[in-house]
């Protein structure tokens, strides 16, 4: 597959951005993890998510790439969990492009793969970010879900965590075996979708209900009319999406049933629907909605939209280039970049991840009640020095 020079562009412009950003804008604040974590978390994540808009002013600035979004919309700064189908790999990169007129970007969390916190630059953001890394083995996943959910509970942090169901992105493999799942158990077999794993899905809804941290469930379909960038080898050879429509439908904590069986239907009905929306979409005039708009107006205007994406990228364009400038012209900065550099590698190796150093620097801010917390029995009341500086936050 041939690399084309905008495919390029693209990916050293954001992987460039984010390990610099790693170094030179997060690399200062990591000290503070260590006296308060709540005002840590409070402030990487809107370093954090001044680069999540690189991405978006990339896309929609200079690939012309058009977002359409439909249906009920977010109400802003609302803490939810948002499911969305997974048809490429890229899927939650795309998101943000609607994330950004609809919420707050400093708001979201990715339940992902923990082999990609060691990807440097991307990685290193992630663990600052405090995403939830998982290895696809339940009780171990199980066990770090409940102390990342337990703490973002505990300082009162609101998130937006976007998981997906179905594990992974639809291919012809994947899709071979959600077909021999579905016909094991007795299931229709989809065409648009995989079958949605559930487990992990009703744990981190009933763990976050029970936190008094959760106000509704953003439940997102994304499609592609043309052009579907599977993988990031399709983006490094120019293959961008024209278009990207998603469609959302909220639902209030109060809706959602109250049992861990009836979610696990809710979440299946769910996906049932899914295929049915994705098939009228794909055989029919290629959109969800003919207004293509959402019922919910976005929280910003398409102006302030626009001004964001061109900030986004004069600022990250001009801050690589001073990056390389500074690296050049100070032996000084050089050597805080390998220090960082150096720092960044150690501590994986040694702890397994800054989120999980954050989780540790949280434990010995609350004493006894965090240790009680971490051996499993989940019902420390996280009373400390981070909920008191959540409150003078609020």
């Amino acid at each position: 597959m041939a690399v084309s020079v905008r495919g390029l562009y693209f990916v050293v412009t954001l992987f460039l951005g984010s390990f610099f950003g790693s170094v030179f804008m997060l690399g200062p604040v990591l000290p503070l993890m260590l006296f308060s974590p709540a005002w840590y978390r409070w402030l990487t994540d809107r370093i954090v998510a001044t680069w999540l808009t690189l991405p978006v002013a990339l896309l929609e600035l200079v690939f012309k790439v058009k977002v359409v979004i439909t249906g009920d919309g977010f109400v802003p700064g609302e803490r939810s969990v948002i499911i969305m189908n997974h048809r490429t790999r890229l899927d939650w990169m795309f998101l943000w492009c609607c994330l950004l007129r609809y919420s707050y970007l400093r708001l979201e969390k990715i339940c992902l793969k923990a082999a990609l916190k060691a990807i440097p630059g991307f990685g290193w953001a992630m663990q600052v970010a405090s995403f939830i890394f998982i290895h696809r083995r339940w009780e171990d996943d199980r066990r770090h879900m409940e102390n990342m959910l337990q703490y973002f509970c505990d300082i009162r942090e609101p998130l937006q965590l976007l998981i997906f169901p179905e594990g992974t992105d639809l291919t012809e493999n994947t899709k071979a075996r959600s077909d021999e799942f579905a016909e094991k158990n007795g299931l229709p077999k989809y065409e648009y979708v995989l079958h949605p794993r559930t487990t992990g899905f009703t744990f981190i809804v009933d763990t976050l209900r029970k936190g008094d941290n959760l106000d509704a469930i953003h439940d997102i379909t994304v499609a592609y009319p043309q052009n579907i960038p599977q993988t990031e080898r399709h983006l490094m050879s120019g293959l961008f999406p024209r278009e990207i429509h998603f469609h959302v439908r909220r639902y209030p904590v109060s809706t959602l049933p109250g049992s861990v069986s009836q979610l696990q239907a809710w979440c299946q009905e769910r996906w049932a629907e899914k295929e049915e929306r994705l098939r009228d979409f794909y055989t029919g005039a290629r959109c969800f909605d003919a207004s293509g708009r959402s019922r919910i107006p976005p929280c910003k205007t398409e102006l302030r939209v626009h001004l964001i994406k061109a900030a986004s990228l004069l600022y990250w364009s001009a801050f690589i280039l001073l990056c390389f400038a500074g690296l050049c012209l100070s032996p000084a900065l050089r050597a805080y970049f390998l220090l960082l550099v150096l720092f960044y590698l150690g501590q994986q190796k040694a702890v397994g991840g800054l989120e999980l150093l954050e989780l540790a620097c949280h434990r010995r801010w609350n004493g006894v009640a965090g240790l009680r917390r971490e051996g499993g029995d989940g019902n420390g009341d996280g009373q400390g020095d981070d909920k008191a500086a959540s409150r003078k936050k609020e």
